[in-house]
């Protein structure tokens, strides 16, 4: 008789398997690979060099993830599991949405590969964190009393993701210059002022860039695009 195949492409629709290796869990499995998508970004996971580090071979860490993209749903999930969304009754629902918005961001940049796989991790939405945090947002949005509670919490993600997306690239390229992001920015300027020779507006935000911390020119960047959103769903919700 053929083996049944699994109906549903995702980790979370089959059973984990018992170890062999009592040393040797998913648990462990799954924050070994965090560490290495922190470190090197999702080309450098492999399940040899994984094995490697946890000294387990292919065969072992099969038992508990039967693939990559199996491995990247759980790490997704692991990590969503560090982002915090007001309780669902707060006073003040613009201030809960900055909340949950920073949270969303700040757990991007710390896993700045997290953005970039959360519409390819196969079924993730199935993951345990994944789903209480939907759910969480959902109660919280309802409770503010928009009409349509899940637009307006796509529309919030939207831009989130959106900003985080660009700020983990730029703070990667940072990383491998082997520099810290002012020094990247002194290096770079110079010949972006150069470039922009004769377009007086980008000369000057050049050259008003190497006088500010840019961390608070992000920070600043994305509290003003937040702003404008939330100024956004406030208009839909006096509605």
């Amino acid at each position: 008789m053929a083996a049944k195949t699994n109906p549903i492409p995702s980790v979370w629709a089959r059973q984990q398997a018992a170890s062999e290796q009592p040393a040797l869990s998913r648990a462990g499995i799954v924050r070994e690979a965090i560490v290495m998508l922190d470190a090197d970004g999702i080309e450098a996971l492999s399940m040899r060099k994984l094995g490697a580090r946890l000294n387990a071979g292919a065969t072992s860490l099969y038992r508990h993830v039967a693939t990559k993209d199996e491995l990247m749903e759980l790490a997704v999930d692991e990590v969503v599991g560090e982002i915090a969304v007001p309780p669902v009754d707060s006073p003040d629902w613009r201030a809960a949405a900055t909340e949950a918005a920073g949270s969303f961001r700040a757990t991007a940049l710390r896993h700045p590969w997290l953005t970039s796989v959360l519409g390819q991790a196969g079924l993730a939405y199935l993951g345990p964190n994944l789903m209480a945090y939907s759910e969480r947002l959902a109660a919280l949005f309802t409770n503010i009393g928009f009409p349509e509670p899940n637009r307006a919490i796509d529309t919030l993600l939207t831009y989130v993701i959106g900003m985080s997306t660009t700020e983990a690239a730029w703070l990667t390229t940072v990383a491998r210059s082997g520099g810290t992001e002012a020094d990247f920015i002194a290096r770079l300027t110079p010949a972006a002022q150069q470039a922009a020779e004769g377009h007086d507006h980008l000369t000057e935000a050049y050259a008003a860039s190497l006088a500010l911390d840019p961390v608070q020119i992000r920070d600043s960047k994305f509290a003003y695009g937040l702003e404008v959103v939330l100024d956004g769903l406030a208009l839909r919700l006096a509605r």
